[in-house]
């Protein structure tokens, strides 16, 4: 009965270990719980099996963690979990060009320092030198530099 309780919590762990690893990003439950199996389980072969019975439940539960990331990362199921679209967005660069240094526009987002700005019938990127500004504030383009397109706010 002893081998198992140490066989369910080795195999408990491994698959915690695993959606740890690849289903929840960070250190969730999911990883805590793994690590408490192993422990247990170690603790369990160590206290009422003996010393050898420890030290081999200990090897075999490294070699099994070891040995199964390996094999998922070997087999294709990351391939099915994988994200394989590319990006094939292109910034107008034409757009942001055009804008003069006096030109006036609209936010079409929230300015949370950078954000979408529509000048002279162009949607293009833009920063507040204002700090936050919301959507629909009516905006001047203060300067370009180095590409940024520089923006406060109209004052009424």
């Amino acid at each position: 009965m002893d081998i198992l309780i140490i066989i369910v919590l080795i195999i408990a762990a491994i698959v915690l270990f695993l959606v740890e690893l690849f289903v929840i990003p960070g250190i969730s439950i999911a990883g805590i719980s793994a690590l408490a199996c192993v422990a247990y389980a170690n603790y369990h072969a160590f206290t009422y099996l003996g010393q050898t019975a420890g030290f081999i439940t200990l090897s075999v539960s490294i070699l099994a963690c070891i040995g199964s990331l390996i094999w998922f990362m070997r087999s294709k199921t990351l391939d099915k979990l994988a994200l394989k679209k590319n990006i094939t967005y292109k910034v107008d660069k034409l757009a942001a060009s055009r804008v003069r240094v006096g030109d006036q526009g609209v936010c079409t987002t929230r300015l949370a320092l950078i954000g979408y700005a529509e000048i002279n019938g162009d949607i293009i990127e833009v920063k507040s030198t204002d700090g936050f500004l919301d959507e629909k504030t009516p905006i001047i383009v203060e300067r370009i530099t180095d590409g940024v397109i520089l923006v406060k706010e109209i004052k009424k």
